[in-house]
C-alpha cells in the first residue's frame, strides 16, 4: 500500500491534539511503529510539547522544520475558523518533506543514459527513501531496486547510495 507523504494533525484551540492521519505518527514515532502507541493523545502531546513546539500557553508556536531520524520535515500550523464563538476552531498541523527543485533528472538520465525505471529507482533515492521504500513505490522487490541502483553506480562512476545524491545535488562544474 502507497502512503501519502503528508502528516495531518487536527488540534484544538488550546493546541490539544483532536485526530491525526497513519503518516503524522509514522513520522513522529520513528522508528517505533505507529501500531504500538498505546495512547496516541498522550504521545502527541509528548512530542509537541519536546520537539514541535516552541514556548508555552498561547504564545506558543510550531518549529518550522524538524528530524525525524535522517529525514527533514517542514511544519506548518494552518488555523481553521469554528462556526460559532463557543466554537474558537482550532489548527491544522501538516507534516512534510520539503520538495527539492535542485535535480534536473531529465538532463541526468541522458547525461547517464539511465532506463526509465533506473531514473524512477534514482528520483525515490533523493527524496531519501529507503530500498524497501523504493521497492513499494516502484512495485518491485527489494533486490531489483538494489540492483537498479547498482546500475546507476557504474553508469555514474560512484560506489555508494550517497554518491548517486551528491553527483545529483553537486554536479561537477
Amino acid at each position: 500500500m502507497q502512503h501519502s507523504d503528508t502528516g495531518f494533525i487536527l488540534l484544538d484551540s488550546s493546541f490539544k491534539p483532536l485526530a491525526a492521519n497513519h503518516e503524522a505518527l509514522r513520522i513522529l514515532a520513528y522508528p517505533t511503529e505507529p501500531a504500538r502507541i498505546q495512547r496516541v493523545d498522550t504521545f502527541l502531546g509528548d512530542k509537541f510539547r519536546t520537539g514541535l513546539m516552541v514556548g508555552g500557553g498561547s504564545a506558543a508556536t510550531f518549529v518550522p522544520e524538524f528530524r525525524s531520524g535522517k529525514r527533514r520535515y517542514t511544519c506548518s500550523a494552518l488555523r481553521l475558523e469554528g462556526r460559532s464563538h463557543a466554537n474558537e476552531g482550532g489548527l491544522l498541523l501538516l507534516l512534510e518533506r520539503p520538495v527539492q527543485h535542485f535535480i534536473e533528472l531529465s538532463r541526468l538520465s541522458e547525461e547517464y543514459d539511465l532506463t526509465p525505471r533506473e531514473r524512477e529507482a534514482v528520483e525515490f533515492l533523493v527524496q531519501g527513501l529507503t530500498t524497501k521504500e523504493i521497492a513499494k513505490r516502484m512495485n518491485a522487490s527489494p533486490s531489483t531496486v538494489s540492483t537498479f541502483l547498482r546500475l546507476v553506480m557504474v553508469k555514474m562512476g560512484t560506489s555508494s547510495r550517497n554518491g548517486i545524491v551528491d553527483k545529483i545535488v553537486r554536479p561537477a562544474i
